[in-house]
């Protein structure tokens, strides 16, 4: 009886691996490429769901004591260091608004490799910020203490398990647990790469983040358009999907600061554990007194076998602009041996065959963008001309937000924006004609363009497992698909082929 039980086990174990074997033999790959153009058409119950939560909302609202620490974070810092980052203290919104001292309370963070035996102690900074405004009635913002700790000395694909707070007090979290990243060099990849972007905070949203629990990733990239707190009053209220439309009068682009509070307890589950590394989007510009805007933010970092660069996409950007030297000296010192893959992102994408955000433009191997609220995967391309060395543009901007998913196509009958439609509160446009190719003379294709090989008006995330340095496999899971077993919109094999596509070429290839 127990050899027979064996062999039945051994067949299942067979099984299971032909079966796995047969889905990877199906699953495409850019070699295969270019593909004819496909679009999965819009499901108009998609739509719904898209007004944000109320603050009050179990996972937006304040559920700890004052100096407890929440809002708790990870962030990459080196390959064998850590950010850890939190908040204390009660925010204030009002006329007039009084900062916290932010060294009232402590910045500690313990750690180690066994649950309640930690063995090494950090201290780190804290600060405050203020939100402010030059005009008449506006409510002004300052928030909590915001605590930052560097973990350092952490040994590659290990566990450690940490609180952060103020012992003094005896204000220190509960046990967290992180799993650190492979080295560069080591053969080694992360093992998923959650990548989301125009998240914001409905109950789309909402499906987003638990669906990507359930993916159970390694590391995230959120790139771009966070909260959604420029579509409120200073007082907050009732969030709308177009600013402008709704408060034509307003004398600035006005925020609800403690939008960006909640935005942190909501993503608390996640980013207490899995780091994330995040880029501006446009609505995380937020003006306010002198014009003080967020940082000229672009980094770049190694995640294993990975080179990330965070591009800024409200900035200078052109040939004599720091970014674009700074990216030059970036993309120098890119060890290719060490980090084979080299991934960019930024907000706004440079393909885009939507009728929103329309040729938008900011101006490698992987390219991620966001900003259209939808998605869709190009074949190679470079300069709107099929390349087989050409990048693989992907726009992931369908994260859950309040403005809804986008659903027209730029080739549609009627849906053609003008050239002078789409013009962006911040950054610039290439508005243009085709010269070349099926649309040239033309502002838009008649038809999905070639380069545009998949595209879906839904929302959802993205999926990034490196398999070697070669080949990595990228999946789209769609919100809907939460419930089913193995579900996904969109599966593709991406392959560099660097025997054929060198750095030397005329552009970025693989």
């Amino acid at each position: 009886m127990e050899d027979c039980t064996n062999c039945s086990i051994s067949a299942i174990l067979l099984l299971i691996i032909v079966t796995k074997m047969v889905i990877a033999s199906q699953i495409p790959t850019t070699l295969e490429g270019p593909f004819q153009p496909l679009t999965r058409r819009f499901d108009p119950s998609l739509r719904r769901r898209s007004d944000d939560l109320p603050m009050e909302h179990s996972r937006l609202r304040k559920n700890v004591t004052s100096n407890f620490p929440e809002q708790i974070s990870l962030a990459l810092s080196t390959p064998t260091s850590m950010w850890v980052s939190w908040v204390t203290g009660d925010a204030q919104i009002g006329l007039n608004v009084t900062p916290i001292d932010p060294l009232t309370v402590g910045s500690e963070e313990w750690y180690g490799k066994e649950s309640g035996n930690y063995t090494e102690k950090r201290n780190g900074i804290s600060l405050v910020y203020s939100q402010l405004y030059p005009f008449e009635g506006l409510w002004n913002y300052t928030s909590g203490i915001i605590h930052h700790v560097r973990i350092d000395g952490l040994e590659p694909q290990t566990k450690y398990f940490y609180k952060c707070g103020d012992s003094s007090l005896a204000e220190m979290s509960e046990e967290f647990v992180f799993e650190t990243l492979p080295l560069p060099g080591s053969g080694k990849y992360p093992a998923r790469i959650a990548v989301v972007g125009d998240l914001g905070l409905t109950s789309n949203s909402s499906t987003t983040i638990d669906h990507v629990i359930v993916n159970d990733p390694s590391m995230i990239l959120m790139v771009g358009d966070l909260t959604y707190a420029n579509q409120y009053f200073t007082t907050g209220g009732k969030g709308v999907s177009c600013y402008s439309c709704e408060f034509p009068n307003s004398p600035t682009r006005e925020t609800y600061q403690p939008q960006w509070d909640g935005w942190g307890r909501f993503m608390q589950p996640l980013t207490s554990r899995i780091p994330m590394m995040v880029i501006e989007g446009n609505h995380e510009i937020e003006p306010q007194v002198a014009n003080t805007t967020f940082l000229n933010l672009c980094y770049s970092f190694d995640a294993g076998g990975v080179h990330f660069i965070m591009l800024g996409a409200y900035v200078d950007y052109n040939q004599n602009g720091n970014q674009f030297a700074w990216l030059q000296r970036d993309l120098e010192k890119v060890d290719r041996d060490k980090t084979p893959w080299l991934v960019a992102s930024w907000h706004p994408p440079w393909y885009n065959s939507y009728s929103s955000h329309y040729q938008f433009c900011i101006n490698i191997e992987w390219i991620l963008s966001f900003w259209v609220h939808a998605y869709e995967r190009m074949n190679r391309v470079y300069n709107y001309t099929l390349d087989s060395c050409g990048p693989v543009y992907i726009t992931v901007g369908d994260g859950g937000n309040i403005e809804k998913v986008d659903v027209y196509h730029a080739d549609e009958p009627g849906k053609c924006p003008s050239s002078g439609d789409n013009i962006p509160e911040f950054g610039g446009v290439c508005h243009m004609k085709f010269s070349f190719g099926l649309a040239k003379g033309k502002f838009c294709w008649d038809t999905q363009p070639e380069w545009s090989a998949y595209r879906e008006s839904s929302f959802g995330h993205g999926i990034l497992e490196v398999m070697n340095s070669t080949d990595a496999l990228w999946t789209w899971h769609r919100n809907q698909d939460i419930y089913k077993d193995d579900s996904h919109g969109d599966l593709i094999y991406i392959v560099r082929q660097p025997e054929l596509c060198s750095v030397g070429s005329m552009h970025f290839g693989s």
